[in-house]
């Protein structure tokens, strides 16, 4: 850990605006009432970089956290050239999360979820014991690498489908653990098995959505763009699971608001599932304030056919207030629907014409945007940002020797609870 002044903040209810200090893990507003968000709310309006920090760190003006970890890497912002030409976009910037050296993008994990695990890892006041984070597959890569590294107990709950996702240069530190759920379950039921663990003292959950340093970690891609480019984007590409991104990407742009110099305008959402699991698409099509009801069932084996699993979120923070239909709401902005085959075109399309992988999920975005020149969406001569959110893996495997994570308990879908409890409490010492 490297000597830091830690950043300062308070913490406001999006409910009912109570401001109150973040003492202790706060994820939510200390008085009762309908489910909410909250937000961090920086004591330094105004943006500024701190080139004396490194990696993700350089934005710490405006994340919630009171140390410095090491081995972060940041996003990276630069006008596209091969997939401008090729679309007649005279404004498109790619912000490039994942393992690109030649572009200085050094995430190892080759995805944007390294942004929230060492922007959660380094939050103030973190809980004493073991973190609890459930995960489709990158964030676990990413939070397995950031606790391994820096000595942080954590307990990942995955998808057994995913687990060829837990890849890693190294070996992963003993503090870092894995459970998954059997072959056929999904990301919802790995958080099934994160709600149980953190019912078991000792244990306390990481959040997902409603942890301030999740949201600005992630967050840290629109602050990329806004100060590589000096203006907020017109449009914001995004595939989506949760949205988590999404609300970040707008709440970074409200941030700019208020700080008045990057212009005054709220970036289009454009965001985008993979279909068939479209919950969050099919919600906003119906201008329904909450995500319509799904079928166990059907919703696993809609999961199965995606190549970006990663993005089949079956309770998505989008109903809850500040979640993603007041971000739509608010910013306004589509949702596209993006099959298998359109994403594998877009994958192939960026390594010819910008030079590197792409992620499944990043895929999709591109894809999206793809779709969107196509039906008029969008202005050709507007500011674009798209949020390529992996990306560089295979060239990270083939540069690098890595090796795989496996679990250490696997779970059938209708096992007990107390008996996942009790199995879980065996596997760590207190």
């Amino acid at each position: 850990m490297i000597e830091f002044q830690p950043t300062k903040y308070h913490l406001k209810s999006l409910c009912c605006d109570t401001e109150f200090p973040d003492k202790n893990w706060e994820l939510q507003c200390p008085h009762p009432h309908a489910p909410s968000l909250v937000r961090a709310i920086y004591d330094k309006s105004k943006f500024e970089l701190n080139p004396d920090n490194f990696g993700l760190y350089v934005f710490s003006n405006w994340l919630p956290i009171n140390k410095i970890l090491k081995g972060s890497g940041a996003p990276v912002t630069y006008k596209s050239q091969g997939i401008s030409k090729h679309l007649g976009l005279d404004q498109l910037y790619i912000t490039f999360n994942g393992y690109w050296p030649e572009k200085g993008a050094f995430m190892k994990s080759g995805t944007f979820k390294e942004c929230e695990a060492y922007s959660v890892c380094a939050r103030t006041n973190s809980s004493e014991g073991v973190m609890v984070v459930a995960s489709a597959g990158n964030t676990a890569r990413a939070f397995a690498r950031v606790c391994s590294d820096n000595k942080i107990p954590l307990l990942l709950t995955i998808p057994l489908d995913n687990i060829d996702s837990l890849w890693f240069e190294g070996q992963i530190d003993p503090c870092v653990r894995v459970i998954a759920c059997e072959s056929g379950g999904d990301y919802f039921d790995a958080i099934h098995l994160s709600n149980l663990a953190i019912e078991l003292d000792g244990f306390y959950p990481e959040g997902g959505a409603k942890n301030v340093a999740r949201r600005d970690g992630m967050g840290t891609t629109v602050l990329s763009a806004v100060s590589t480019i000096g203006k907020i984007p017109d449009y914001y590409f995004q595939a989506i699971g949760s949205g988590t991104g999404a609300i970040a990407a707008w709440e970074a742009n409200l941030r700019f608001l208020e700080d008045g110099r990057f212009g005054a305008n709220k970036m289009k959402l454009m965001l985008s599932q993979n279909a068939p699991f479209l919950p969050i698409k099919e919600a906003w099509d119906h201008h329904s304030p909450v995500i319509l009801p799904m079928d166990d069932d059907i919703a696993r084996k809609q999961a199965e056919e995606i190549n970006a699993r990663v993005l089949s979120n079956r309770k998505p923070p989008y109903a809850i207030k500040g979640g993603l239909f007041d971000a739509l709401t608010d910013a306004g902005g589509s949702i596209l629907g993006i099959s298998n085959e359109e994403a594998q075109k877009a994958a192939e399309l960026f390594l010819e014409l910008e030079g590197n992988d792409l992620e499944p999920a990043a895929a999709v975005a591109l894809a999206s945007l793809i779709k969107a020149v196509d039906e008029n969406l969008v202005d050709p001569k507007s500011l674009i940002m798209i949020n390529i959110t992996g990306g560089g893996i295979k060239k990270f495997k083939q540069e690098h020797q890595v090796t795989y994570l496996k679990p250490e308990k696997i779970f059938a879908l209708h096992t007990d609870p107390q008996e996942i409890k009790r199995q879980i409490a065996e596997m760590f010492l207190f």
